[in-house]
């Protein structure tokens, strides 16, 4: 028996864990007009506070919208959530819409894409400035494309069956090892997301106005597409950076990730110190370091855990280990009103478990650089039957079709457990279905997508159209977890958390920033007197 097979045996023991999955989703969408046109409108004041809605808020944008769900065990549940919520919101925006898919809509020009506004507070100053450094570092485009966070965590149930009784110091650096093990695998075999779901093979012309591209676009109408591209989101076009490439952030351990995550936040930028921090009296950035703040390294999965009132991400991982992980790379799904469906989360939970499961070793840079090249050839060219994958930094070559096969055989096995679990064959049945992908890259999210771009002549038609159908579903839904009363209930302890937050500010801003990257400073006067 192989210690894959022997570890889900173990798991599969207590069949619960296969029904308490932990699960959230962050989707983004963008408010646009009836001519496909971004909507320069503020975020509407019929929402509340975007600073404090624990449900709705925006982004980089006061256009782009941001849904959260809370945790939840339930697939329909999640679903429903995330349903009432675009309800309500699509109650709220007039003749608006919410756009449907991941790459934007038409963008006249940079300027028109407002900046997000938290208020007055000194901590929502900084969310609104930490986004005019992403602006200025970046441009505004490439921050408003949409994309669907899924956060994901074991119960303990699943940690008792792995490693059975363990004193709370154990377990927590038990789970982060573990959690750390299914990094390495994801982005080892991560790819397999944009292969299935991603859903920008094409974007609006719009979107590279006055930016070189190397890629051989072809053109529909306006609209640049690649014939086998899957998420071109997650290209050198989309939201990465490239500046990030250079760092070393290990993956083999908590300590290793909080170590390269700390070093890029202290290192200073040389081309970042050229755009200033404070010109004239008027702040640019948050400082000039490579990253500003640790919500700026780009990754396709993120170690989280909830952090206290005042504590930083990388304070909270330090202090309780990692609880769950969020997974960065799914495109918007143009097909789905809510973006995500629930064949995708079964997916991710079969995935994600494997994940776990299998057997995972440290990760060098030099593979990390493997991996790396694997996602960009499926981005750019995913769908093209035999592409060849590199396994590791000793030239073995898979094609993405056998690799894949190789993976799902596993899957299955987890599979056939969680419907026994779940009573049902709802799992086992998502497996087979994307298992006929493999070998048919036509069926793929970025194949239909790209089909329907030429039957309408264009990705603004597609997102209209779809994006129409979508505004009178959302406006013909009736609640099923929440109610009307209770998203208006929110709305107003929105409103009064950020006045409050507003009223017990005592520092002025220059000082606020001050206080808050002392961290910095110190590090910086350390750095000199070791030297």
């Amino acid at each position: 028996m192989t210690e894959f097979a022997a570890r889900l045996e173990r798991v599969a023991q207590n069949q619960e864990v296969f029904k308490s999955f932990g699960r959230g989703v962050e989707r983004e969408t963008l408010r646009y007009h009836q001519d496909g046109n971004l909507a320069t409108t503020p975020h509407p004041g019929e929402l509340g506070s975007a600073y404090a809605n624990n449900w709705i808020t925006t982004d980089f944008s006061e256009s782009l919208l941001e849904f959260i769900t809370p945790v939840s065990s339930s697939i329909s549940t999640l679903t429903a959530q995330l349903e009432d919520i675009h309800h309500f919101t699509q109650t709220k925006l007039g003749e608006e819409k919410m756009w449907p898919l991941s790459m934007p809509c038409y963008v006249g020009s940079e300027e028109d894409i407002n900046l997000a506004q938290y208020g007055s507070s000194n901590s929502g100053k900084m969310k609104t400035l930490y986004r005019q450094g992403l602006k200025h570092r970046y441009g505004s485009l490439m921050q408003i494309i949409s994309g669907v966070h899924f956060n994901f965590s074991f119960p303990e149930s699943f940690w008792d069956q792995l490693y059975g009784q363990q004193s709370d110091e154990q377990r927590q650096h038990s789970k982060s090892e573990a959690y750390f093990g299914l990094i390495r695998n994801y982005y080892r075999f991560g790819w397999l997301i944009p292969y299935f779901f991603g859903a920008s093979p094409a974007l609006c012309s719009s979107f590279i106005q006055g930016r070189e591209t190397k890629l051989p676009f072809e053109n529909i109408g306006g609209t640049l597409y690649l014939p086998n591209a899957t998420s071109l989101r997650l290209s050198d076009l989309g939201y990465t950076n490239s500046a990030q490439s250079a760092l070393k952030i290990g993956f083999n351990s908590l300590d290793e990730y909080l170590e390269g995550l700390n070093s890029a936040i202290r290192t200073p930028s040389a081309e970042f110190a050229e755009i200033g921090v404070k010109v004239d009296g008027e702040y640019r950035q948050l400082n000039s370091n490579v990253l500003q703040i640790e919500n700026e390294l780009y990754a396709p999965i993120r170690p989280k855990r909830v952090a206290k009132a005042g504590e930083k991400p990388s304070e909270a991982l330090a202090r309780g280990g990692v609880e769950y992980i969020e997974v960065r790379s799914l495109d918007v799904n143009p097909y789905s009103a809510i973006g995500i469906n629930e064949d995708q989360i079964r997916f991710l939970d079969l995935f994600l478990t494997w994940a776990a499961l299998t057997d995972s070793e440290p990760m060098d840079h030099c593979e990390q650089s493997c991996w790396r090249e694997n996602w960009n050839k499926v981005i750019v060219e995913g769908r093209k039957l035999g592409l060849e994958l590199q396994i590791g930094c000793k030239g073995e070559v898979l094609t993405l079709q056998d690799w894949a096969k190789r993976v799902f055989v596993e899957l299955i096995q987890i599979a056939e457990q969680m419907d026994q679990a779940n009573g049902s064959d709802e799992y086992q049945a998502v497996c087979y279905k994307l298992l006929s992908w493999i070998d048919n890259p036509q069926q793929t999210i970025s194949g239909q997508l790209l089909e329907d771009t030429k039957h309408y002549g264009g990705l603004g038609k597609v997102g209209c159209e779809f994006g129409k159908e979508y505004r009178q579903q959302h406006l013909g839904h009736h609640y099923r977890i929440y109610s009307e009363a209770e998203m208006e209930q929110e709305v107003e302890r929105s409103r009064i958390a950020q006045a409050e937050v507003e009223a017990a500010d005592k520092l002025n801003f220059d000082d606020f920033l001050t206080d808050y990257f002392a961290y910095l400073k110190a590090y910086a006067d350390n750095h000199v007197n070791c030297s």
